[in-house]
């Protein structure tokens, strides 16, 4: 009974400390002036040089959960990393889309002005089992261009503690966990660009 009480305190301190740390949004170059009254943007996702959990490099992450898996289950830790690869354009892509263009008032186009470059820099997955999780979190650099010459930056916002939670703390799916810390990040710098 003792443990199962330090278990509940736990995950409440867990739970605490997590949601606690809002998401913090910050134009570091540029500015948005020349976005603001655009009805339409293109989106590109970067996933270059990130960070993963305590992980300085994805790869690293990837050998090490694929090899853990593969020993509990042959096969298991290759279907995984598989997974966590093409989560990007099935989940999380658009998720991100889906919230931005609603929070924003703005529509997809491949044919818009501008596009925002998302380079995710850093991935925490998070965990969950049961008594005890860790919301997912993203951080990246949103990098708002012209579509017709990208080298042409008009601003860059960074995005901190994207977080992923769902209600009721049924994520036991990494992608599923990630792919609410897209929303999450959608959702914030769609307000952002148009406020």
């Amino acid at each position: 009974m003792k443990m199962m009480l330090t278990c509940i305190a736990l995950a409440a301190i867990q739970s605490f400390t997590t949601t606690s740390q809002a998401q913090k949004l910050k134009v570091t170059e540029g500015d948005l002036s020349s976005v603001k009254n655009e009805t339409s943007i293109n989106f590109d996702f970067t996933y270059d040089n990130m960070a993963v959990g305590k992980f300085d490099t994805e790869k690293e992450y990837l050998e090490k959960k694929t090899e853990e898996y593969n020993k509990k289950e042959p096969g298991r830790g290759d279907n995984w990393a598989k997974s966590w690869v093409s989560d990007r354009q099935a989940r999380f892509e658009p998720k991100f889309i889906e919230l931005f263009t609603k929070a924003s008032g703005m529509s997809e186009s491949k044919t818009a002005k501008y596009t925002i470059i998302f380079k995710t820099k850093f991935t925490e997955p998070g965990f969950n089992i049961g008594i005890v999780r860790k919301n997912a979190k993203v951080n990246a650099d949103a990098i708002i261009v012209e579509t017709a010459n990208k080298s042409k930056v008009i601003a860059i916002i960074s995005v901190e503690n994207a977080l992923g939670r769902t209600f009721g703390g049924y994520d036991f799916d990494t992608g599923e966990r990630i792919a609410e810390a897209y929303a999450d990040a959608g959702k914030a710098l769609g307000k952002y660009v148009k406020k």
